[in-house]
């Protein structure tokens, strides 16, 4: 689900991507009002195939749960976190973060690729490559194999959340890793204020962005 939208006044150099977080299963919903409010949104979704005794089901589940993403100056701030479903906008050392925009573009081009591709826990270390042609070139991340499976997990960093998308091995190829993450053989560290988890376990070890108290 990827809704485009004008988005306010503001001009395309003060407008970010975030993460937003939801209340559980409302992700299609509150992506839904806040594109209704002119808000450009991003609910990437992958097919999950659900199994009962007597049948089988392919769903569309959001990629991140609990997450959306939408791209804003924050200066409409609250009307933002006013929406319905919307707990609160992901932030980090007392300031919202931004998602770069190479990996919000990375997530868009492996939604719309027609590859096959999953949640994937995040990954620390590995193999870092690139795919060099078709509809997924110019995606880097962390080169798998599992069960004859050729597999590159795209990592969010912000959100310590990943995707695995199905590849062909001879159109990869190794690459250093990117300054500032953590790969086998490098001893970078990451900016540890890009590393906020916004799972709700954490909440208390946080300031966030919430919703007015009421009164």
């Amino acid at each position: 689900m990827d809704a485009d939208h004008p988005t306010s006044t503001a001009s395309a150099g003060d407008l970010n991507w975030y993460a937003i977080y939801i209340k559980h299963n409302h992700e299609r919903k509150s992506a839904d009002l806040l594109a209704r409010k002119g808000i450009e949104v991003l609910l990437p979704l992958y097919k999950s195939v659900r199994c009962w005794k007597d049948r089988k089901k392919s769903l569309a589940m959001p990629l991140f749960p609990g997450y959306v993403f939408l791209r804003s100056s924050l200066r409409n701030k609250i009307e933002i976190l006013s929406t319905p479903g919307v707990f609160f906008i992901v932030e980090s050392a007392g300031h919202a973060c931004p998602i770069p925009e190479h990996e919000i573009q990375a997530i868009r081009t492996i939604e719309q690729s027609g590859a096959l591709f999953e949640p994937h826990p995040f990954l620390k270390s590995g193999e870092f490559v690139r795919i060099r042609s078709g509809s997924l070139s110019g995606i880097t991340g962390i080169y798998l194999k599992p069960k004859n499976k050729h597999r590159v997990v795209v990592t969010i960093e912000l959100l310590r959340k990943a995707v695995a998308v199905e590849v062909d091995a001879t159109n990869v190829e190794k690459i250093s890793a990117p300054a500032g993450i953590t790969y086998a053989g490098n001893e970078t560290s990451p900016d540890r204020t890009l590393l906020a988890q916004a799972d709700l376990a954490d909440q208390p070890k946080r300031k966030i962005f919430t919703k007015a108290a009421s009164t």
